[in-house]
């Protein structure tokens, strides 16, 4: 009878290939974000190629190609990444017990925007806005990764607002862009004059604030 065992000559189970970890596949896909930001701004979208973006990011082209099916793709997981995600978890975050929206909005947007040139958020809205108009498909993706979630989200926060007597009226939920008008008049006038007059895209948004909520507690006025 068997004791159970393999005989010495029998062949053992093939086993399973292992898959990269979470932790790996989750650094490859950092640094192909890192390279593809750093390559878009560079050579604007029409001059950037996959294979450049390959290779600055240390890769085969294959291995690029498991993340990203091409280079729309890739911008848009660029966009997510860089504006989309961080200002997406800023204002659908709850805001805590007793906080007003514009103590929320100074808590969690505020961050984003005192780092706004130097985080280069600016320079992927100024590309946007400089080669959207000849790539439509550049504008829809910045629209759907964008544009889209972060509008909605503001719209529930303002209309929250309103409910509570927050807020004088109903602007933001009409019109949410008003929300992102001081980044992107920031992003577009530090390229157009921002050498010799440069704006602070945190200063600009507190000047918002005021003006939709009224100077803050303490202020005056």
């Amino acid at each position: 009878m068997s004791d159970g065992r393999d005989s010495p000559g029998a062949p053992r189970p093939a086993r399973r290939p292992r898959g990269p970890s979470p932790a790996k596949t989750a650094g490859t896909r950092g640094a192909i974000l890192a390279a593809g930001l750093a390559t878009f701004l560079e050579r604007g979208f029409a001059g950037t190629r996959m294979i450049d973006v390959a290779q600055r990011a240390g890769l085969a082209k294959g291995t690029l190609y498991l993340h990203f099916a091409d280079k729309e793709a890739l911008f848009e997981g660029v966009l997510g990444a860089v504006i989309g995600g961080p200002f997406l978890a800023a204002v659908a975050a709850e805001p805590g017990p007793g906080e007003t929206l514009r103590d929320h909005l100074a808590r969690t947007v505020l961050p984003l925007l005192r780092d706004f040139e130097g985080s280069r958020r600016a320079a992927v809205m100024r590309l946007v806005a400089t080669e959207g108009p000849r790539f439509p498909a550049l504008a829809a993706i910045h629209r759907r990764a964008v544009i889209a979630p972060v509008t909605a989200a503001i719209r529930r926060l303002a209309a929250d607002a309103v409910a509570r007597g927050e807020l004088r009226s109903d602007a933001l939920v009409r019109v949410p862009q008003l929300l992102v008008a001081p980044a992107l008049m920031t992003a577009l006038w530090n390229g157009l004059y921002g050498a010799e007059e440069p704006l602070d895209a945190a200063v600009a948004f507190e000047g918002f604030l005021d003006l939709v909520f009224g100077p803050a507690p303490g202020q005056g006025g």
